[in-house]
């Protein structure tokens, strides 16, 4: 069994309205120091397989179909066997 952690975030040429808001919200308490405020998704889950190549697989088309839009953000991963 893997776990796999995925963190995905929107491409560097998208807009990101949600880290916009939040870098305005920082600003207003005094975070003048604060710049290019990006918001993404950390996700974790398992597979339940014993061959890492499987799991691998498994990560990217989860990921590719259903966890990121293609589209705007691009994702990174990391696998874990858990023992």
């Amino acid at each position: 069994m893997y776990k796999a952690t995925v963190i995905i975030k929107r491409r560097p040429n998208i807009l990101d309205p949600q880290g916009k808001a939040v870098e305005q919200g920082a600003k207003l308490m005094g975070f003048n120091n604060v710049s290019s405020t990006r918001i993404g998704k950390y996700i974790e889950f398992f597979v339940n397989t014993d061959s890492k190549s499987e799991a691998e697989n498994e990560v990217k088309l989860y990921s590719e179909k259903l966890l990121s839009n293609p589209i705007m953000e691009d994702f990174e991963y990391e696998l874990d066997e858990v023992k």
